[in-house]
């Protein structure tokens, strides 16, 4: 009888042991915790730590880059500055976390950001990994190459070398949909262009916008293909299951919305790029699709 009971107690502390690992499972949010492994609020645990921290592109003008002195610049660093702004009331209390295509969701998943705002695309994988918020800007997958030789058939392709920045919607979608053509892939938009230029590839695929501004700047080269596939959507993204820090946001994108903020932010950024041949309407979603 008491072997049996003796069994009976050992069973049910095993029990309690699972169950209570199960509950400290089921409760790992994506929110952050304290050194005591309690969980704390995200926007709790900004503001203690005083800056936001943000995936932003270097080398991504006029969405992200840094200039010539160093510093931060860019339509997606202004919405950056706004976010610092109203979660710590002071534009410049930013962390920029310089990123790759490829590094963006890694970054969310490590806890090494708070937001990713670099010209990131929502698409059915990256869904899975991490959490959109309201858009911000509107895309498709565009061509560049040479005035005297330009592409404007994406068929004419098939067979012949076109450069992608790898982790990028472009490099997804030609692989997907047109294997015959082959892919020269570098980590970096720097590195793409200069191979576009030396004539590594007889076109070079990204997103239209960034093209566009590119091509305005790099005479002797044009947007031959402006559109392939769907209309795509370009959003922060926060870690996957932070429910608290992804209705912040959006709320955060309703007001700026309302007040035009992205126009705003075209104007500034993207127009001197552009030139006048693009509209803001083109590119800008000011805070959520209707």
């Amino acid at each position: 009888m008491k072997k049996r009971f003796i069994a009976f107690l050992l069973t049910a502390l095993t029990l309690l042991v699972l169950a209570a690992c199960g509950n400290s499972e089921s409760a790992g949010s994506d929110n952050p915790t304290d050194s005591s492994g309690k969980q704390t609020s995200s926007i709790d645990a900004i503001k203690k730590r005083g800056v936001v921290r943000v995936a932003v592109f270097s080398d991504k003008p006029p969405f992200g880059y840094v200039d010539k002195n160093g510093k931060n610049q860019g339509y997606d660093i202004l919405l950056a500055k706004r976010i610092a702004k109203d979660l710590l009331g002071d534009e410049s209390k930013v962390e920029y976390v310089l990123t790759e295509a490829q590094a963006r969701v890694d970054l969310l998943k490590s806890d090494k950001v708070d937001f990713v705002l670099a010209n990131f695309t929502v698409t059915k994988e990256r869904k899975e990994q991490v959490d959109f918020a309201n858009p911000y800007m509107k895309v498709a997958i565009g061509l560049v190459s040479p005035d005297d030789a330009l592409v404007t058939n994406i068929d004419a392709l098939k067979g012949k070398k076109v450069i992608v920045t790898k982790g990028t919607t472009a490099e997804s979608y030609l692989m997907k949909n047109y294997p015959d053509i082959e892919l020269v892939k570098y980590d970096q938009n720097t590195e793409a262009f200069a191979a576009l230029k030396d004539g590594r590839g007889g076109a070079l695929a990204q997103d239209n916008a960034l093209l566009f501004g590119w091509a305005n700047e790099n005479k002797g080269y044009k947007v031959g293909i402006t559109s392939v596939g769907e209309l795509d959507y370009i959003a922060p993204a926060v870690k996957k299951g932070n429910t608290e820090l992804l209705e912040w946001l959006n709320k955060e994108l309703e007001t700026l919305g309302s007040e035009e903020f992205f126009h705003k932010a075209y104007d500034e950024t993207l127009k001197p790029a552009f030139g006048d041949n693009i509209k803001a309407d083109d590119v800008v979603v000011e805070g959520k699709v209707e």
